[in-house]
This record gives structure tokens, sequence and C-alpha cells, in this order.
């Protein structure tokens, strides 16, 4: 409890100097550093506190909670960075995030799980990673065909924005059909019951307070993000794809990987898968949409770097993860894709 109260504490600290940094016109770098690690911290308190709401309904509910409220920050920034016609780092956040929780945490998780098993494989339940796999082709069918129409200037290329809401309805009703069936099932094992750490009413409180202070410090980050990406000669796309994408997970990141390492290899991959489905069915078709309210709406046309980059992400998990194990090799192979892509976006 003394450690809980800690780290509210100083995320509140680190939340109200992001504040005096940003008003005060401090230095670019300094006002982003402190929002970065801020963002970290909300987003722990966001996942801490809706794990404690969720022991209420069970593991599936607490599953979607952490991955749909954890992605608060994810969300903030993007809205913010469409408002402020940064289309580039909303995009490429937005892609961050996924290729972050894909390749990456994945392949570190993965690592971590190999070294906790006896016989150095990884094992865990098909089920997910095959539904989540399925929802991330969903979601790369609909960027390469439309990327294919831009690129060969046919007919429907013209029509980009309507084919985007059209495809951003369409992946959120399959998001739905899943969500509903995976809700109901038994797939995810139950979590082992302990004594509250904190009440119910904190829980809440913490959850309305951090969700608030989300908004508050994604608006202070985008806008020192530029400008310190300038200073420090980092391009836009590399900023979106590396930087935010890892720091709005951080802690779905970590917990992936701690998990990992504790030999919860099952809830290790629930949570980061979920946050892959989430990202990809749900939080980046639904900013689509929203997007229309700004000058500068998103769109599922993408750089054909990164529809391939999807494509050949979505084949790699279907490969890696949908037979319900696997090795410190293949780990190491996500964590390579991700490396190359990551180089090939800082030199664009």
């Amino acid at each position: 409890m003394r450690r809980t109260l800690v780290l509210v504490a100083a995320t509140a600290v680190l939340t109200a100097a992001t504040a005096v940094a940003h008003y005060a016109g401090a230095p670019s770098l300094l006002t982003f550093g402190l929002a970065t690690v801020a963002l970290a911290g909300l987003a722990w308190i966001v996942s801490f506190s809706t794990e404690r709401v969720g022991e209420s309904f069970g593991p599936a509910v607490t599953g979607v909670l952490q991955s749909t409220l954890g992605n608060l920050p994810e969300f903030f920034i993007v809205i913010f960075a469409l408002s402020a016609g940064e289309i580039v780092v909303a995009r490429t956040s937005i892609l961050g995030s996924i290729f972050a929780n894909a390749l990456l945490v994945l392949g570190l998780a993965i690592l971590a799980g190999c070294h906790e098993s006896g016989d150095s494989v990884m094992r865990f339940h098909t089920r997910l990673p095959k539904d989540n796999a399925i929802l991330m082709l969903l979601a790369s069918f609909l960027i390469v065909i439309l990327g294919i129409s831009v690129a060969s200037g046919d007919k429907a290329s013209s029509h980009v924005e309507a084919i985007s809401i059209v495809g951003a309805l369409a992946l959120l009703l399959t998001y739905g059909v899943w969500l509903a069936d995976y809700l109901r099932s038994d797939a995810l094992q139950e979590l082992p019951r302990s004594e509250p750490r904190i009440s119910m009413r904190l829980a809440v409180a913490l959850l309305a307070l951090s969700g608030v202070g989300a908004a508050f410090v994604s608006d202070w980050f985008v806008t020192a993000l530029t400008p310190a990406m300038d200073r420090l000669g980092v391009p836009k796309a590399f900023a979106g794809l590396v930087i935010v994408g890892i720091a709005g997970n951080a802690v779905e990141n970590t917990t992936g990987i701690v998990l990992a390492l504790k030999g919860q290899a099952d809830l290790s991959i629930s949570v980061i898968k979920n946050s892959v489905a989430q990202i990809t069915a749900f939080l980046f078709p639904a900013l689509v949409l929203v997007s229309f309210m700004f000058e500068t709406p998103l769109t599922f046309a993408l750089a054909p770097v990164y529809i391939g980059a999807l494509l050949l992400t979505a084949i790699a998990l279907w490969q890696i993860t949908s037979d319900g194990e696997a090795t410190r090799f293949e780990g190491v192979a996500l964590i390579a894709l991700y490396v190359i892509l990551a180089v090939l976006t800082f030199f664009e």
C-alpha cells in the first residue's frame, strides 16, 4: 500500500512539474522529458486502478478494461496531434504502438518466458493469439488494398476518405463481435485472489483523476514534441513510431515482460496481444472516425513502407504464436524486425 501511494504521489508531482514547465515556457526538451515520464506514471495508475476495479468482474473483463483504459494516453496524444495538424505524429504514434507491442515487447516477453521455462520454450493457449492475428490481418487487408488503389491511381483512389470511414466501421463491427465472444469465453485463466491493496472507491477516484491528467499531459507532450525533436535532430516519423509508441504503452509493456518472467505465460501473452488488438481494431478505426472533426483527417492510406511492415507483422504474429509456443530464436527474430523498422524510419 505504501509503495502504491508513493508512486501515485510521485506521478502527481511529475504532472505538476510538467504543467509548470509548459506554462512557464521552459525548454522544450525539459517539458518533453517531464511529460514522457508523467505519461508513464499516469498509465501505471490507470492500469493499477483498472485491475482493482476488474477484480469484481473476472479476468476477461479485467483484461479488456486494462487494454482500453491503458490506451487513454495514446488516444489523447493522437487527438492533440491531430488538433495541432501533426498528421505524421498522429499516424506514426498509432503504428508505433502496434509495432512496439507486436514486435519488440512480444519478443522480449518470449525471451523472458523462455528463460523461465525449464526447456527454453514458452507455452500458452492459442485462441487469443489466433484471434489477434486475424484482427491484424483484417486491418492489413484494408490498408494494403487501399495502398494499392492509391499507388495505381484507379477510380477508387479518389475516395480514400469514404473508404476509410467504411473500413473503420467494418473493423469496429468485427472487433465488437470478437469482444462479445471473448467476454463470454473462459480462455483466460483465473487470476489468483488476494487481499485488495486499495479500496474500490479509491480505485475509481484514481481512475478518474489519472484519465483527466492523461488528457492534459498529452496536450503538453504533443506541444513540446516537435521543438524537442527538432533540437535533437530526430525525424517526426521516428519520434512517433518509436518514442511515442513505446512511451504511450510503457506500463503494459513492462507488465507483459514481468508476467513472463514470473512464469505466467498466458497472462503475459494476453496483456500484450489484447493491447495489439485494441490498437489495431478499435483505437485506430475509432480515431479515423473522430479525426474528421479536425481540419486534417486521418485515413488508412499509409506510406508503402508501413503497409508492408503491417502486413509482414501480421504474418509473423500468425506464424510465431498460432501454435501455442515460442522459442528464444523466435523472440529474437521479432525484436530484429522492430530494430530494422526503427532504423529505417530514422532515415525516412
